[in-house]
Formats: C-alpha cells, sequence, structure tokens
C-alpha cells in the first residue's frame, strides 16, 4: 500500500470512470456477446483499476468489479423483506387450461377482443431479485416466501452476467430497479461441473436446477464464483423513475441498462399464437443450451396487469405452461445386458412402466457398471430417471428411503449373454470377444444400413432380426446377394416389400468414400473422422496399406483412431467382406484433392443457430473454399462462427483468445 498520497478528485474520476467503462465492457461481453475491446485491453483497465483501489483503500467500492472474488464466509444469511412480493404462478398442463386462462382474463376485464400476451421460456433455476438504487447493485435475495427472501449479495455479485452497475450509454437509469430473474447453470457447464465434483469424490448434483440453486445459496461466496452461474431478467418489482406501459417494453429495456433477458420471448397477439409459441419451444428445448420445462404467459400490458391484479399470491394475468415431466419415479424389475456391434456390453434396467416427456418407458440406460457402482443401483430399487429427446432414458438417481432390503445388487457377466464368449474390460466398458456374435452383427449391419451410413431404406431392426436369425446374412457384404424370393419367406413381407427392400439395397450401392467408411463401423470413427480420412487418402485401396504414422498427417487423428484404423483394414475377414462388397456391384465416389481456396489452412467451429446456413451446409461452404471444420475447440482452430444460443464453445474459445466471427462476418468471409 502506498502511504501519504493524497485522493484528489481526478483519481476519484478515473477510479469512477474505469469501474463504469469495465461494467460497460462486461455488458458488451456477456449480454451482447459484441465486445469491441481486446482481453488485453480489458485486462490492461481490470490491473489498473485494481492497483488504484490498493493504493488507495479508502476508494474501494462493493460494486467495483475487482470485488468479484467473493467475500468472507457468512454464519447464516439475513432475511430481505421486499418491497413488492415475488408471485407463484398457476400452472396450466394443457391446451384446454391454457384456453381456460385466456377465458378468465377476458371475463374479468370484460372484453370479447383477443388478449395480447407475451410468451417466455420458463427457464429451471432458482429465482432471484436484485435491487438497484442510482444504477449501482445494493441487495440481492432469494425468492424465498415471496414476501421474504435471503440476502445472498455477495454470492450474486460474483455472477459474471449481473452487472453491479447499470449500464447508461442508452437509456437513462431509474432511481431504482427492482429487477427479477433465474440464476441458471447451462447443461454442459453442468456436466463439466459434475466431471469434476467426481474426480474430486464429491456427491454430484441430481440436475442443473439443483445445482444453480445450490451454489447460490453457498455461506462461503468464494465456492458461488468458482460455479458456471449465469442469469436471465424476466420482470421488474418496483421501478422509480421509468414508466412501463408493456411487459414487452420491460424485457427490451432491461438488457440497455446490462440486465440479461431470454432472446426467446414473442409477443403473441391472441392465444392461437401463444399455443403454437408453446409448441415450437417444445420442440425447440432439447436443442437449448440449458433446461426449460415450459412456458410463461403474461399479458403485455401493465395497466391490464394491474387490473387483473393477483388471487391466492398468484397473478390473474400470468400463467406456467409446463411440459411434460422428463423426470419420473419408477421401480426397477430387472437388470438386462444389451450387446452392441462394437461387442461393447450395456447394462439396461426394466421398468415398471411410466410415462416421462410425454411418452411411455419401461428401459432405462445404466450406461456401464462403474456408473451402477457409483449409483448403487440395485434390482428391486426406486429410482428417478429422465428423458431427453428421443434418446433412451437414464437412471438419475436412487431412492434409498423406499429400499424394502429384498433388493439385489448387479455385476455385468464375464461372458456374452448372446454368444457365450469371453467379456474382457477396456477401462469402463466391458466387450464381448465372439467374431461371430449374432447381436454385434445385427448392431453392424443396422449401423451399415442406416441413412446416415449407406441408408438402405427400409432395413429395420425387426427384419434385420430375422435375416440373421434364419442365417440368411452373416456378414454385411451378404445384405447385397439377398435375393427377393428369399425375403418374401419372411414373416410378414409381402412381394411388393420384398421388391423395394431389392431396390432400396440396389439404390445404396453408389455412395461416397466417406460415407461408405463410416457404414463400416470402424471403431471411433465417426461421420466426421470418416470424411477427413476420405478427404487424406482419396482410394479405399490406399487404406489396406496404412500404418499408424500414415495416419498421424490427419488433422483430429490421434493414436487410438489410428490403431483401429489400422487394426481394421489388416483384419483378414474384413478384407473379404470388402471384397465381396465390391464383387456385388458396390461403386465409391472418391474425393478430389483439395484446391486451394480463400480458406486454405483455417479450422473453423460451428456453435449455435444460424439464420442462414443448416449445420451441413456451413461445413460444405468451408470445405468448398479449402477450409477445414471440426466439432471441437482447441488451439488448432483459428475461427468460431457463433449463431444463436452459443454453448460453452464460445466461452472456451474466448479463454483461448481464438476470433469469434458472427454469422455477418462470416458471410463477408467466404462471399
Amino acid at each position: 500500500m502506498v502511504i501519504g498520497v493524497m485522493v484528489t478528485d481526478a483519481l476519484k474520476k478515473r477510479v469512477e470512470k474505469l469501474r463504469e467503462e469495465i461494467e460497460y465492457h462486461n455488458y458488451r461481453y456477456y449480454i451482447l456477446d459484441q465486445p469491441d475491446i481486446s482481453d488485453a485491453q480489458y485486462d490492461r483497465m481490470m490491473r489498473e483499476l485494481e492497483k488504484l483501489e490498493e493504493e488507495h483503500p479508502e476508494l474501494r467500492s462493493l460494486n467495483s468489479a475487482t470485488q468479484r472474488i467473493g467475500a468472507p464466509p457468512l454464519e447464516a444469511f439475513e432475511i430481505v423483506r421486499r418491497t413488492l412480493p415475488m408471485l407463484s404462478l398457476s400452472n396450466a398442463f394443457d391446451e384446454n387450461e391454457a384456453r381456460d386462462f385466456d377465458k378468465r382474463v377476458k371475463k374479468f376485464l370484460a372484453s370479447s377482443e383477443d388478449i395480447i400476451y407475451v410468451a417466455e421460456p420458463k427457464l429451471d433455476g432458482l429465482a432471484v431479485e436484485l435491487v438497484y438504487e442510482g444504477g449501482r447493485l445494493m441487495v440481492g435475495s432469494t425468492r424465498g416466501d415471496g414476501v421474504n427472501g435471503e440476502n445472498i449479495t455477495q454470492n450474486l455479485r460474483t455472477i459474471k452476467t449481473i452487472p453491479l452497475q447499470l449500464v447508461r450509454k442508452e437509456v437513462p437509469v431509474p432511481e431504482r430497479l427492482e429487477v427479477r430473474g433465474e440464476v441458471i447453470i447451462q447443461i454442459e457447464k453442468f456436466k463439466a461441473l459434475n466431471r469434476k465434483r467426481k474426480e474430486m469424490g464429491d456427491l454430484l448434483f441430481a440436475n442443473p436446477r439443483n445445482a444453480a440453486a445450490g451454489s447460490v445459496r453457498q455461506l462461503d461466496s468464494k465456492v458461488t464464483r468458482d460455479r458456471p452461474l449465469e442469469i436471465y431478467c424476466y420482470g421488474v418489482g418496483e421501478v422509480r423513475g421509468r414508466n412501463f406501459q408493456t411487459h414487452c417494453d420491460i424485457l427490451q429495456t432491461l438488457p440497455k441498462w446490462g440486465l440479461r433477458t431470454n432472446p426467446h420471448f414473442r409477443r403473441c397477439r391472441n392465444i392461437d399464437e401463444v399455443l403454437e409459441y408453446y409448441h415450437e419451444m417444445n420442440e425447440k428445448r432439447e436443442s437449448l443450451p440449458y433446461e426449460i420445462d415450459g412456458i410463461v404467459i403474461k399479458v403485455d400490458r401493465i395497466d391490464l396487469q394491474t387490473r387483473l391484479g393477483e388471487i391466492s399470491r398468484s397473478p390473474r394475468w400470468a400463467l406456467a405452461f409446463k411440459f411434460a415431466p422428463k423426470q419420473e419415479t419408477t421401480r426397477i424389475s430387472d437388470i438386462v445386458v444389451q450387446v452392441g456391434r462394437t461387442g461393447a456390453l450395456t447394462p439396461v434396467a426394466v421398468m415398471e412402466p411410466v410415462r416421462v416427456g410425454g411418452v411411455e418407458v419401461s428401459r432405462a440406460t445404466l450406461h456401464n457398471q462403474d456408473e451402477i457402482d457409483r449409483l448403487d443401483v440395485r434390482v428391486g430399487d426406486t429410482v428417478t430417471i429422465q428423458r431427453a429427446g428421443d434418446v433412451i432414458p437414464e437412471v438419475v438417481e436412487v431412492i434409498a428411503s423406499k429400499r424394502t432390503g429384498r433388493e439385489k445388487k448387479f455385476r455385468i457377466p464375464s461372458t456374452c449373454p448372446v454368444c457365450g464368449a469371453e467379456v474382457i474390460k477396456e477401462e469402463v466398458i466391458y466387450r464381448c470377444i465372439g467374431l461371430d456374435c449374432p447381436a454385434q452383427l445385427k448392431g453392424r449391419i443396422k449401423h451399415f444400413a442406416s441413412k446416415r451410413a449407406m441408408d438402405i431404406d427400409g432395413l429395420g431392426i425387426k427384419l434385420i432380426d430375422q435375416l440373421v436369425d434364419k442365417g440368411l446374412i452373416k456378414d454385411i457384404a451378404d445384405i447385397y446377394y439377398i435375393k427377393k424370393e428369399e425375403l418374401i419367406e419372411l414373416e410378414r413381407m409381402a412381394d411388393k416389400s420384398a421388391r423395394n427392400i431389392i431396390d432400396a439395397i440396389e439404390k445404396s450401392k453408389t455412395k461416397p468414400l466417406g460415407k461408405f467408411l463410416f457404414a463400416l463401423g470402424i471403431l471411433h470413427v465417426g461421420e466426421t473422422t470418416a470424411d477427413d480420412l476420405a478427404s487424406h487418402f482419396l482410394r479405399l485401396e490406399d487404406f489396406f496399406h496404412l500404418t499408424e504414422e500414415d495416419l498421424k498427417e490427419v488433422e483430429g487423428v490421434g493414436p487410438e483412431v489410428s490403431a483401429s484404423v489400422v487394426q481394421f483394414f489388416r483384419d483378414k475377414k474384413n478384407r473379404e467382406s470388402i471384397e465381396r462388397l465390391k464383387k456385388a456391384g458396390i461403386k465409391l465416389i472418391e474425393p478430389k484433392a483439395k484446391e486451394k481456396g480463400k480458406l486454405a489452412g483455417k479450422n473453423f467451429v460451428f456453435t449455435g443457430t444460424l439464420k442462414s446456413y443448416g449445420r451441413d451446409e456451413s461445413r460444405n461452404l468451408v470445405e468448398s473454399l479449402g477450409g477445414v471444420t471440426t466439432s471441437s475447440v482447441s488451439k488448432k482452430v483459428d475461427f468460431v462462427v457463433v449463431g444463436e444460443d452459443p454453448g460453452s464453445k464460445a466461452d472456451k474459445a474466448r479463454e483461448l483468445g481464438i476470433k469469434i466471427l458472427s454469422e455477418e462476418e462470416f458471410k463477408k468471409m467466404t462471399g
């Protein structure tokens, strides 16, 4: 500390100016995702502010960006009594209940005209209130019982998407602003947090909402600081110095002060448009980087909200319209083992049927033995399961309090349950080593015929089961030697259906080399890697003579993939199968050697949703100009192109100092 240096007015102004500028650039970075200075410039400003505050402790402020480091632990949270209550919402679970809400609103207002609503995603996190006075964050609290909440100000100060001082650049800041928001953790960041906790031997969080709630309510704010928390604001309480006419105006104004709102809100002219929005968000929910469990419907006009008022601590002017639940509880009646195309044994829980996410399910993956041991899952246990998208549900946790003592522990068998061959363990995966295992063959055929591989329409799992069980297919090459007469003999196979299958098989004979390599089902070789291999070596014949040294030249191919590719093409049985495929008439479209283009040597990653390009379209565009696309962010990447709702890839790009391009910048670069 420097002693005896006077704090001049110029020094005070410089400190205030630095704080204001830093908050503004936080707003550009975290809210708009449009930084207009470099990280180095930002770091210089922070270092200058830290130095001035260290030299002059009397200039320190709780609302300085330097104070996001966390404060000493509390013994307990104080209680905050808020000016206006944070009301809980009534729920609707189907369209009829949503329409009833619309009817009640119209009846109360004695109006038959359509009501304008604002519909927003209902984020699944922890509701909080932030109180700003003169643009400075004074108090942050949990919702609590609606009237009284816990004072978690020092924890909320550590969250970078919460401004410590409101931005004053565009719109005058109100004298007092009470803003409500939802603190969340994005799904990928939640998974990373749990991975880290697993490595440390800590208990895992059940879901992102629990992780966010637990993180915000830590007595030690340094723990909160180290969690990947963020906030979306959705409304206001008391506001002095600004009058809002509509809820839409609130959502559009808050970001101008540096308070992030969800970009997916929509102004709807009537309840029909609200229902359209509901179905859109229900379809989109799995592609969002965070969890939502429904939408919130609000009457747009503030004067109508005031007239409608509230009942039983719920506003008459708002409604939560929930999606079908993604988590349910059920009982495990058995655990069986499935054998995949690579021989991997996957334990699957057989459960009492239950509806999850609107779909009845009776099976859930247990992943592997390590996961069974971690969760301590036993036959007979009552468990919580969840379903995401169209994937098989998974067991989230065991409800140990429901145990009776009759539950049985489970171990993956030492021999394959399908063919009886030995089972070996490779890291966490148990694998059948039987070369003629029917389960592996069925899996390989299903993969080979899939749309993203050889695309043989009609060759589904039920038909594959019959073909393998009756001995008509003993190898993937046998697909191209099946006769129509053999198909007609199968169960539920008419003449026309058999002809369609034969036509689809014939149609699949001409394919790009990359798709063929992917279809072969080489261990660790996905679509992108298959295309990269095809583009690098160009001819199928070259793969029979490759060494692991040759494969080092291919971008993104590591030792594990190299060893797998070499082993696959050296295998006598695989070589014979490929020769039979060629004799059956398989014709491969070999890629042309890449010509030099304006993006030659440049590596791109795409994250978020682009308005003008689909995933394949953007990838093809880059590659047509000589560039390379990859799915992960590393120091080898030159550009990360960011669309709507970017995930953790954008954050990692910033950490590594990789150039981030907006969609418009990408268009200019490729135009």
